[in-house]
């Protein structure tokens, strides 16, 4: 059989992209232990500054910028959809080469759209070196916070900026046939989450990240999945995190929720598991209808699996389903359908799920969310 354009490009982009990350995490392995002490790690007291930490902070090997939300069109068909870029550390200094290739950081982007309506998920992914050529991070005032070339084949670039009141993003896959183009406004202030922003995930101390999030963005634009477009509105969530040892030694994954209540609040929470699967440190934050955002330790409130789902592409078994207990408070959360497993090319284990799940409570529904599970699956990596 001969292969048709867009497979050979797939393949070509799946080869290339393993290839350079492969060659940028080895040199990374081999200068780490010389260099780890170049790179910063997240600190209690760290000082913030609004606007300038919306942009990158390239002494933390590890951040990202990261939105979900759900959206309607004017007939009311539903979507779900992810957008992150990744930055990832491989060296805490720039190679001292005489050529705009040389780069000690990655790009990585992921983009999903969930057509909830008709239970379809499409996924598509970029990952390049920051470089001139290939993509970047800004840095302030430029309004634009992160860019990347778009997936080979795709003439258009991925990028996201700060508009002065959110966020702006645009991420396009011409094999896939799917674009996101949104932009967003904060209804309620950021939110610091852990107290000053410093979000513990173990018992070291260096186990943490500088994290804060936007839980409500009043968001509007257009997504196009096939040869349809649709202009769309809602509601989105955003997370930026920066750091350089996120995990505990043996932990394999985590569990996160975000969850947008209809009373006007929101709740996150962040369950890390070891290489028995339970779970061994877990955080969250309530967030009420004014804003007021409040710590929540591991034993304010408790996650119980109700479902399970085993994906038929890469058979690993995700939680599909839960209830989540808060101050007298029960929640049921059910995904809005089963597959919606991020399956990456470009880096070899690199899958997990990300999807859109409906809050209820007593059979009634009284709010949307989203949840990441990562680490599920024999060989899965939970992150970079």
């Amino acid at each position: 059989m001969i292969s048709s354009p867009v497979q050979n490009v797939s393949d070509y982009t799946r080869k290339f992209g393993m290839y350079t990350f492969g060659i940028f995490w080895f040199m990374g392995c081999l200068l780490a232990t010389a260099w780890a002490e170049d790179w910063h790690t997240a600190v209690p007291d760290y000082a913030w500054t609004f606007p300038q930490d919306h942009w990158a902070h390239e002494k933390y090997k590890t951040e990202w910028w990261y939105l979900t939300g759900h959206l309607k069109n004017e007939a009311g068909r539903e979507f779900g959809y992810q957008f992150t870029f990744f930055r990832v550390g491989v060296l805490p200094g720039k190679p001292v080469l005489a050529s705009d290739w040389a780069a000690n950081y990655l790009v990585m982007g992921h983009a999903a759209i969930g057509d909830l309506a008709n239970g379809h998920h499409i996924f598509s992914e970029v990952l390049y070196r920051a470089t001139p050529l290939l993509g970047g991070f800004a840095a302030y005032p430029d309004t634009q916070l992160a860019w990347s070339r778009g997936p080979l084949g795709t003439a258009e670039s991925w990028s996201l900026s700060w508009n002065g009141a959110g966020f702006n993003f645009v991420a396009a896959d011409r094999a896939q046939k799917m674009r996101i183009a949104l932009r967003t406004r904060a209804a309620k202030n950021l939110i610091f989450q852990g107290p000053n922003g410093y979000s513990r995930k173990g018992t070291g101390e260096a186990a943490a990240s500088q994290y804060y999030s936007f839980t409500r963005l009043v968001t509007e634009g257009d997504l196009t999945l096939g040869e349809e477009t649709f202009s769309v509105t809602g509601e989105s969530w955003m997370d930026k995190e920066f750091g350089s040892n996120q995990l505990d030694p043996g932990q394999t994954g985590w569990d996160w929720f975000s969850l947008q209540l209809d009373d006007g609040r929101e709740v996150m929470l962040y369950l890390l598991r070891d290489r028995s699967h339970a779970v061994n440190f877990s955080r969250g934050t309530l967030v009420s209808a004014t804003g007021l955002a409040r710590v929540l330790e591991q034993d304010d409130f408790e996650v119980s699996v109700t479902h399970r789902w085993q994906s038929p592409r890469t058979e690993a078994i995700y939680p599909a389903g839960w209830t989540v207990g808060i101050q007298g408070e029960t929640w049921t959360i059910q995904p809005v359908m089963n597959d919606q497993e991020n399956r990456g090319e470009l880096v070899g284990t690199l899958y997990y799920w990300e999807g859109a799940v409906n809050v209820t409570r007593a059979g009634v529904k009284v709010g949307k969310g989203y949840v990441e599970l990562t680490g599920y699956g024999s060989g899965s990596v939970p992150g970079l």
